[in-house]
């Protein structure tokens, strides 16, 4: 599954603990340089992902790794959703997506709390879906938490994974990997003040089992009817399983 590369390489800390601790640091200005970094981009990859479950009419779902709480804005905007749990193991990040969805009127629906996606509270079979977006690379142990999905997801529910991908089409490769090493970090360095977290994203896609191999992980977990289609010339990748 390739190397551990983990955010703070001085720290002795396991990388679950050094990725809440980067993501806390970074919860002020995260929604900011989402949507710098990519140009606005991740409004419509977002878009994509969910609309993967709309034939499949879920009435309860899971984000796991929510930040801010994004995708359970847009998965309640396209879904008839009974309920969501909008799960993030950064309790900064779980405090803006509190504020969000009171401020949009959305608390009666999408329930932020503060989750470790490796160990789960939820009993088996809890949801009709499970989301996670940009989130699946910072597991401590990638196949511990796709076991623990796919534990709480009900019989022919339904997964969506969205997350990086490393481009293979030239020359956008060699682009867009100069511009992800070099000016992203940069950008982040100056807005954030934590330069550590843009070098870590960098190096996580690197190692990061995209396309071919995630699915084979997925399926490895019990996963069926795996699919995955990449979005901006591989950028980003939507990951489509079926329990």
């Amino acid at each position: 599954m390739g190397t551990k590369v983990t955010p703070y390489e001085s720290s002795q800390a396991n990388k679950k603990d050094q990725v809440r601790t980067m993501f806390d640091k970074i919860a002020p200005v995260y929604d900011l340089l989402n949507g710098v970094l990519s140009l606005n981009t991740d409004t419509r990859w977002r878009r994509k992902a969910i609309s993967k479950l709309k034939d499949k009419n879920p009435k309860t779902m899971l984000d796991i790794a929510t930040g801010t709480g994004d995708v359970a804005v847009e998965a309640n905007k396209q879904l008839d959703l009974d309920s969501i749990i909008a799960l993030d193991l950064s309790p900064n990040m779980i405090e803006l997506a509190k504020k969000k969805m009171n401020k949009k009127g959305l608390e009666h629906i999408i329930f932020p709390e503060v989750g470790d996606s490796e160990n789960l509270r939820f009993e088996d079979q809890s949801f009709d879906a499970v989301t996670v977006s940009f989130g699946v690379r910072n597991f401590g142990n990638l196949k511990q938490g796709l076991s623990e999905i796919y534990r709480v997801i009900n019989p022919n529910g339904s997964l969506v994974v969205l997350e990086f991908s490393k481009p293979t089409i030239f020359p956008f490769k060699q682009i867009f990997n100069f511009y992800f090493k070099n000016i992203l970090p940069f950008i982040g360095k100056l807005t954030s003040k934590d330069p550590a977290a843009y070098k870590y994203l960098y190096e996580s896609v690197q190692v990061f089992p995209d396309y071919d191999d995630f699915a084979i992980i997925l399926k490895e977990i019990g996963f069926k009817q795996v699919t995955w289609k990449p979005l901006t010339l591989g950028i980003c990748t939507i990951y489509f399983a079926q329990k």
